[in-house]
């Protein structure tokens, strides 16, 4: 259970779209943070790594290997 607090533009726009479709707010809420989830993780990770490579925990990573895992040339 979660519990957000919106600006009311937000709250009017998403209870505008759950009437007219007759689904649930939650069920907006829910695909919202799904579809954005992953992108948002990979910002914050790289961000992450990056201050860690600047600070010298990390060593930072070459193309070489990214291209082998991925099998492209």
């Amino acid at each position: 259970m979660i519990a957000i607090r919106l600006p009311k533009e937000i709250e009017l726009r998403l209870n505008t779209l759950a009437t007219s479709t007759g689904r649930t707010k939650s069920y907006y809420v829910r695909e919202a943070l799904l579809k954005h989830l992953t992108n948002i993780e990979n910002i914050y990770m790289a961000e992450k790594h990056r201050q860690n490579t600047r600070a010298g925990s990390v060593r930072p990573a070459t193309l070489k290997p990214v291209v082998k895992r991925r099998g492209t040339k």
